[in-house]
């Protein structure tokens, strides 16, 4: 889908933020953007001239933003970036939204976008041109889950192929950007506890990623964490990018680690998919999966070619199961891809290569 110009709806309550916004996103000569002040004015206005994106703050005092969302996605589904501090309640509301079909966060000006206002800019830009390619059905509302998820029922011995709890294995590394939360959820609950090491860089904001990933945790028999410098990569966790980090996986010994370092923008973000992927390359080479999952842009097409070039099993989610196509079609487009698989079967591939 192309759009000439992106019309851009900012929905939040405070005046400062709307400016900000529009200063931000005006500059950009291919977005239109207007304003309301709360989700009941946001509704008149999507009913006179229907937008291509929506940023949306979460809290209000008449009709709650979570409240609008669920409506939007099951009445008449738009892409919706949650616009967000990332302290306290708020924080949880944000995470929460992207189960109910944001396609995405950004922090709130001032409220922990990194770097000077170019970066800042440049990154806001684009979560927004990479949610007006986003293809979204409507959406039942989410069942409310029971509670955290129940222990894995197979049996305790490990399956032929799979090497001893605690030993390094094989290595997955996941990338994902727009509608990634959803995607790599579906791909992390259907792994059992014992699965191959992972880890993962989703295109979030800074602190954000830490509750994703314990949203995450709570949910799957694998232990999911934001990654910290020095963590282990071993079997049965998975280990999230912190936001605006960059990730590298290193050989330490008999195992593998990850590094959480600062940088420059990679492939412009930061944490980058090709860093973590080319990093992944040299250190695990044939002994590692890799998968590009759905997101706009190009981020972990180079990396994804390294990867495969030095003996790895690379995959790329297909168009039919993407919310955007960018990331998987450049990467294919390279010739850095051996399957192309729907998003339903990413993680059985990933455990067939991990065992073989």
């Amino acid at each position: 889908m192309v759009i000439s110009t992106i019309r851009v709806l900012v929905v939040d309550g405070s005046a400062t933020v709307r400016r900000a916004m529009t200063s931000l996103l005006s500059r950009e000569p291919d977005m239109s953007v207007c304003f309301a002040s709360d989700p009941l004015a946001a509704s008149d206005q999507i009913k006179q001239e229907r937008p291509d994106v929506i940023i949306l703050d979460l809290e209000f005092p008449r009709l709650g933003g979570l409240v609008f969302l669920r409506r939007l996605m099951s009445e008449d589904p738009i892409p919706v970036i949650v616009c967000s501090g990332a302290e306290g309640a708020a924080h949880e509301t944000a995470i929460r939204a992207l189960n109910e079909g944001a396609v995405g966060i950004v922090a709130q000006p001032g409220a922990g976008m990194p770097g000077g206002l170019q970066e800042s800019a440049l990154l806001l830009a684009d979560a927004v041109r990479g949610a007006a390619q986003a293809r979204l059905r409507r959406r039942r509302p989410r069942a409310v889950r029971p509670g955290p998820a129940q222990p894995d029922p197979r049996p305790a011995s490990v399956p032929r192929g799979f090497p001893a709890r605690g030993s390094t294995g094989s290595l997955v590394a996941i990338g994902a950007s727009t509608g990634g939360p959803e995607a790599l959820r579906k791909v992390l609950e259907a792994m059992p506890s014992d699965s191959p090491g992972v880890v993962i860089v989703q295109h979030m904001p800074e602190l954000f990623t830490s509750g994703f990933a314990s949203h995450l945790n709570q949910d799957c028999r694998i232990e999911v964490k934001e990654a910290a410098d020095g963590d282990g990569v071993k079997r049965g966790r998975a280990l999230i990018a912190p936001g605006n980090r960059h990730i590298s996986v290193v050989q330490r010994g008999a195992e593998y680690a990850v590094e959480v370092r600062d940088g420059p923008l990679v492939s412009r973000h930061r944490p980058s998919v090709d860093v973590l992927f080319r990093s992944v390359a040299r250190v695990a080479g044939a002994d590692a999966v890799g998968v590009i999952m759905t997101g706009m842009g190009s981020d972990g097409a180079e990396g994804l070619l390294e990867m495969k070039e030095a003996g790895a099993y690379t995959v790329a989610q297909s168009e039919a199961s993407c919310v955007v196509f960018g990331m998987p079609k450049e990467a294919i487009s390279r010739g850095g891809v051996r399957e192309v698989a729907p998003l339903s079967r990413i993680a059985s591939i990933i455990l067939q290569r991990s065992s073989s």
